[in-house]
C-alpha cells in the first residue's frame, strides 16, 4: 500500500487518540504505520530533500492540521491529546 496523503491520516489518527490519554508523535506514527501496513521500505522512503522520511512528514502535517482545527491540543514537547468533543457554551 502506498503512503497515504496526510489528509488520509486524519480519521485513523483521531480514532487512535480518542482515548483521551496523552500520546507522543512516535506512538501515533508507529500505530499509523501498522494501521496502513507500511513496509520497511515505505517507512524508509525519504522526501526529495533527502532529509526527512516521507511518512514521518505526513504524520507531522496531519498533526499540525488537527491542532489548527482544535481537534488535538499540545500538552508538551511532542506530546498531545484529543480535545473535548463538546463545543464550549
Amino acid at each position: 500500500m502506498p503512503i497515504p496523503p496526510f489528509q488520509g491520516l486524519f480519521l485513523p489518527f483521531l480514532k487512535y487518540v480518542a482515548d483521551g490519554q496523552i500520546h507522543s508523535n512516535q506512538d501515533v506514527a508507529e500505530h499509523l504505520a501498522l494501521h496502513f501496513q507500511l513496509t520497511p521500505q515505505e517507512l524508509a522512503e525519504l522526501l526529495p530533500s533527502g532529509r526527512q522520511a516521507r511518512f514521518g512528514n505526513r504524520v507531522a502535517w496531519a498533526k499540525s492540521f488537527l491542532g489548527k482545527a482544535l481537534a488535538i491540543e499540545h500538552t508538551g514537547r511532542n506530546r498531545f491529546r484529543i480535545t473535548s468533543l463538546t463545543p464550549p457554551p
